[in-house]
């Protein structure tokens, strides 16, 4: 992937690819450059389990979605609108590989061709009767859409879901009223663990955050955070052995998916995917995939509970924050040292050509 520095303009690919000349969707919440800048990447819209044997609707950065599943199990993406008599093809069903309107009975291949209007099985098909569709794939238990294809372009790596040697953990998704980039900056955060995260593991006495690196990646940067705020919830402190170090490893994939590494002791190890699914400008659908190496054995109800608390905590202030935009502009806000993530990610979203005063 090209690294961040040298990322083209959005606005620039658009004058460049015809492919970029996408639609906005009606009524889009988006600043314009925001969305052309934010539609090439990969986002999840559903789970795996919630694609089977019908139509699946969902929005993306405004933009109706349909996914549905081809007879080999596979998965296509489309808009969800027929392009007949604008009615949600999520309202239909599918047969075989072919998704039917409901309203006429329109059929449409996987490559949204217009294969037979029942009124005139004989009669010639429109060019014009033809669905915009979207990459699409499935991986870490998610279905993930990405809106303008303008080249290659790998999913946030979370290689420990298919490795055996870990537990795999899906928890429902969070619906939260506020910006992806907001939420994700709080994701970031080190240094709210004390005063946020009461009820689940932070610890009011111990609010001091060390210095701590961030590193340039080519799909976002790391920040290597390392403290002795322990991670277990407060009734399982007492496991914490005397002088440990805990070891949070934040890998950012611009723009909405930051991925936490918590190092336990005796080589447990917990990874954490934060994939803020951006539903419209102020509306953010959160997945978290969670795999660990360690307690394989332990009912996952607790995890699911604890997972559960820690994001109602964060979901509480998130949706407070005014302004609900995130701004890029750094001296809209001020800043102290423990921000070095928040800092780094505001420059890394200003560089992929969103506007000084982000929408999303």
């Amino acid at each position: 992937m090209t690294p961040l520095n040298s990322f083209v303009p959005a606005a620039e690919l658009a004058a460049a690819e015809p492919s970029q000349a996408a639609v906005l969707p009606r009524g889009c919440t988006f600043a314009e450059s925001d969305w052309r800048a934010l539609a090439p990447f990969w986002y999840p819209v559903a789970f795996s389990r919630e694609v089977v044997d019908k139509p699946y609707a969902a929005t993306l950065l405004d933009e109706r979605v349909v996914v549905y599943r081809l007879s080999d199990g596979s998965l296509a993406a489309a808009r969800d609108i027929c392009q007949h008599r604008g009615v949600p093809l999520s309202l239909g069903h599918v047969e075989g590989d072919e998704i039917i309107c409901k309203y006429h009975g329109l059929r449409y291949s996987p490559d949204g061709r217009c294969t037979c209007i029942p009124a005139h099985p004989k009669g010639a098909i429109s060019p014009r009767l033809r669905l915009q569709t979207f990459p699409v794939q499935e991986r870490y238990g998610l279905v993930w859409v990405r809106l303008v294809d303008n080249g290659p372009l790998p999913l946030p790596e979370m290689k420990e879901w298919d490795d055996p040697d870990y537990i795999q953990v899906l928890p429902d998704s969070v619906a939260i009223e506020a910006s992806a980039g907001r939420q994700v900056e709080g994701f970031l955060d080190v240094s709210h663990f004390a005063f946020v995260h009461l009820e689940s593991f932070g610890e009011p006495d111990n609010p001091v955050v060390p210095d701590y690196p961030v590193t340039p990646t080519a799909t976002g940067f790391v920040a290597d955070y390392i403290s002795t705020v322990s991670n277990y919830s407060h009734g399982y402190k007492h496991l914490n052995p005397p002088d440990f170090l805990w070891r949070r490893r934040f890998e950012l994939f611009f723009p909405f998916t930051p991925k936490l590494t918590v190092f336990f002791p005796k080589g447990g190890q917990l990874h954490i995917m934060n994939a803020a699914s951006p539903v419209s400008a102020r509306k953010t659908r959160l997945f978290v995939p969670i795999c660990r190496n360690f307690d394989k054995d332990a009912p996952l109800q607790a995890t699911l509970d604890f997972n559960d608390l820690v994001f109602s905590e964060d979901k509480a202030i998130v949706e407070r924050q005014f302004p609900e935009d995130l701004p890029l502009d750094l001296h809209a806000e001020a800043h102290f040292p423990a921000d070095r993530s928040s800092i780094a990610y505001r420059k890394g979203l200003a560089a992929l050509g969103l506007g000084r005063s982000f929408t999303a």
